[in-house]
């Protein structure tokens, strides 16, 4: 009888082509890359649809056309609208997370890398429509579930921020850090949700005039002087 022929293992590695030439690892390469530029464009066109027209009314084949890609395509790298929802929402994290990394290692102070950071986020929010759609996606609880919810991320982090000014003496007396992380996190939310109508509130200026009334309120006295309420590193417009 026949013996039973062994099956070769499986190769779970990347899909080096067969021939493994420079030239068919170049164009391999060039796929990969075109594949993410696809990926990346409708991250972007639907982060306009959807921060435009909402998660529910956005269309799949509105998003593909803007993107300049088929309907195949975007299925091909993603399987629903709650799927694409979740990959805008990833990028929105990680352009957050660049935001709050950046002034954290920016900064002298706790305090000031909050303010600057807030100054960030505003801009962000005036100019990236993939930080905004990102945003908007975790208050409508259509798409709730499609990913991680930046409101609750920035309230993290401004209240880890607020503990550690509260460690180093920052903080005036007889204010906590639960309390100022609840002002600060409802301003920025109240302005996001009134910029969607009025780009107002989402300028510099606005936030400027913010931290100017909330400061003397909060900060110590001994570091009140040193705090820059527009940001030591925001810019007009």
């Amino acid at each position: 009888m026949w013996g039973v022929l062994p099956v070769p293992e499986q190769d779970n590695g990347p899909p080096f082509p067969a021939d493994g030439t420079p030239a068919a690892m170049e164009r391999l390469m060039a796929r990969q890359e075109r594949a993410l530029r696809t990926r990346n464009a409708l991250i972007e066109s639907a982060a306009e649809q959807f921060d435009r027209d909402g998660f529910e009314t956005a269309s799949l084949a509105t998003i593909s056309s803007r993107a300049g890609v088929s309907n195949g395509a975007l299925h091909f790298h993603f399987a629903s609208k709650t799927a694409l929802a979740g990959a805008v929402r990833e990028a929105a994290a990680q352009r957050l997370g660049r935001i709050t990394a950046s002034e954290r290692r920016s900064a002298d102070s706790t305090l000031q890398t909050l303010i600057d950071a807030s100054h960030a986020l505003v801009k962000g929010l005036r100019g990236d429509v993939v930080l905004r759609a990102g945003f908007g996606l975790g208050s409508n609880p259509a798409s709730r579930d499609s990913g991680e919810d930046l409101h609750e991320r920035w309230h993290h982090w401004v209240e880890e921020s607020f503990a550690q000014a509260g460690r180093e003496g920052a903080l005036a007396p007889k204010v906590s850090a639960r309390d100022a992380t609840l002002v600060v996190s409802a301003t920025l939310a109240g302005f996001e949700a009134l910029g969607g109508q009025d780009p107002g509130w989402l300028s510099p200026t606005t936030l400027t005039r913010f931290w100017e009334l909330l400061l003397p309120r909060l900060a110590h006295e001994s570091v009140l002087e040193g705090l820059v309420a527009s940001g030591t590193g925001s810019e007009d417009g």
